[in-house]
């Protein structure tokens, strides 16, 4: 028996907004038939982790409009090992934003198709401290990206 995918949320947080919105998202995966999900942070996970999953999701926070640092730092370790180890990840991204977030996503997305990873959904983002709607939408997309990866549509 092949065993389950597994959707890989890796999360980066200094204020906890984020942290949030990735519980919400491994919750609303878990709730998916068919797949697993881990959780952690940015700064624990690197291309091991990366490699030993079926999809990645990326929790993030725009800091100055421009994407945080330590996301930036795990998409910097994980780039040129994926390269190498020519990992073709379906991918998506979710940006806690306190102004627009599009240039946070810009970023991720520039790095991801650079590995390349495939979009696996639009980004989603959340502007402002996230209450529960944005908490419900964090969960659905950790839901459909697992529900997607245990139907094999990505």
């Amino acid at each position: 028996m092949m065993a389950p995918p597994v959707l890989l949320i890796a999360w980066h947080s200094q204020s906890g907004s984020c942290a949030r919105l990735a519980g919400a998202a491994l919750a609303g995966a878990r709730r998916a038939e068919g797949a697993d999900a881990e959780a952690g942070r940015c700064e624990d996970l690197g291309s091991v982790e990366v490699a030993a999953a079926s999809g990645l999701l990326l929790v993030a926070a725009e800091n100055a409009g421009r994407l945080a640092g330590g996301a930036k730092q795990f998409l910097d370790r994980v780039f040129y090992p994926s390269i190498s180890r020519e990992l073709m990840l379906p991918a998506a991204v979710l940006v806690s934003a306190g102004n627009d977030g599009r240039s946070a996503v810009a970023d991720v997305e520039r790095m991801l198709k650079g590995i390349p990873f495939t979009p696996a959904t639009e980004p989603l983002i959340i502007r402002g401290s996230p209450g529960p709607e944005g908490l419900a939408r964090a969960g659905e997309l950790g839901e459909a990206l697992a529900t997607g990866l245990a139907l094999g549509l990505f």
